[in-house]
């Protein structure tokens, strides 16, 4: 079938009617804007199948998503929308480039949730950007910001809870959102092992794609045992046949 974008991680396909495509979920692996690429088995399969799960959970607590179902294991049916050229972090700790970039240790708990900006464009490294320079540039408008920075809160909010409950701590975490073709504001791309920091309760263990960024060993052990935890007890195959 005819391809109508391919990403590091993800291939985009027409889907069966006009405002809708099928994305289908690779295993390649890539880290530090693409320095660093490798193939994990079963990646692609843990990750559409986490995000199509936590889609469907935020759904069901009123945050609106691109996602409409989950076609198999690798595949999901989605809205097409216009992605809107930021990426959302949110951060619950200090870890990753946060704590490189200001020389903290890692693990040290935030006061509150840390909303922060990048502008999405390779060329660049998708560098930070100021809220205000989003705006000078058009990337969105201050209503579509505002709205942007209470979805990622609410977000993290329900994700916490959700992670807590499966013996996992949320740290950190990335979110895309785009605009449908009426405008409407709805949370997209995928949230997955690759898109968030995730870490044992209790011991710290790194459940996510940092074993991949260094070198940790049981990456494909560690996004199993996410996918696990996320399926158990909560949504099935037949979901979605």
């Amino acid at each position: 079938m005819e391809k109508l974008y391919e990403g590091k991680a993800k291939i985009i396909y027409p889907g069966p009617e006009a405002g809708l495509v099928r994305v289908y979920f690779k295993d390649d692996a890539t880290a530090f804007n693409g320095q660093k690429r490798a193939s994990i088995a079963g990646k692609g399969v843990v990750n559409n199948q986490v995000s199509a799960a936590l889609f469907r959970y935020l759904e069901d607590q009123g945050v609106p998503t691109h996602f409409v179902r989950q076609l198999s294991e690798r595949e999901m049916l989605v809205k097409k929308v216009h992605i809107v050229p930021l990426e959302v972090i949110v951060r619950n700790r200090t870890a990753g480039t946060f704590s490189r970039r200001y020389g903290v240790e890692e693990g040290r708990v935030l006061p509150k949730p840390l909303l922060e900006f990048s502008y999405k464009n390779d060329a660049l490294g998708d560098p930070l950007i100021y809220p205000e320079a989003a705006l000078a540039l058009g990337l969105l408008s201050e209503a579509e910001l505002e709205r942007i920075r209470a979805l990622a809160l609410q977000i993290n909010t329900l994700l916490k809870d959700y992670f807590a409950q499966r013996n996992l701590e949320l740290v950190d975490f990335k979110l895309e959102f785009g605009r449908l073709a009426d405008g409407r504001l709805v949370l997209a791309d995928e949230i997955s092992p690759d898109t968030m920091r995730l870490w044992e309760m209790g011991t710290g263990e790194k459940m996510d794609k940092d074993r991949f960024r260094r070198d940790l060993g049981g990456v494909e052990e560690a996004y199993q045992e996410v996918l696990r935890r996320v399926l158990a007890g909560v949504y099935t195959k037949s979901d979605y046949e």
